[in-house]
């Protein structure tokens, strides 16, 4: 299986650097099981095209995932994820939740949905 890089999405205003972003989501990836051992990320070129970032940056997030064992690069048949699974990372995972529910109620309170009734509208939408 190939990983589409549409999965992949950078966010200029986070201030976490291109490539942890790119590192952290392979990781996710694995580590739900979207990507599994021997699956075939795009190439660096690819990668680079699609996200419209500089190449040295998928390559040293690509080194990284390679350094870290998650991955491994057969030169001229491209790089696949290993066996070896990603920790999961708990500080990580609620430091990316707050970012993710800190954005949404900004987004929400920008559209006029004043701050107390914005559980309300979570919950009507979840229904």
């Amino acid at each position: 299986m190939y990983y589409m890089s549409s999965t992949i999405v950078l966010d200029a205003a986070s201030g976490v650097p291109f490539y942890r972003q790119i590192i952290r989501q392979v990781e996710m990836a694995i580590l739900d099981g979207r990507l599994v051992p021997g699956d075939r990320l795009p190439t660096i070129r690819s990668l680079a095209i699609t996200l419209k970032i500089n190449p040295n940056t998928i390559a040293k997030a690509y080194a990284e995932l390679e350094l870290r064992g998650f991955v491994s690069t057969q030169v001229g048949s491209g790089t696949f994820v290993s066996d070896k699974r990603p920790p999961p990372d708990e500080g990580e995972r609620e430091s990316r939740i707050e970012g993710v529910v800190v954005r949404c109620i900004r987004e929400l309170e920008s559209l006029g949905v004043l701050r107390t009734a914005i559980p309300d509208v979570v919950r009507e939408y979840l229904e």
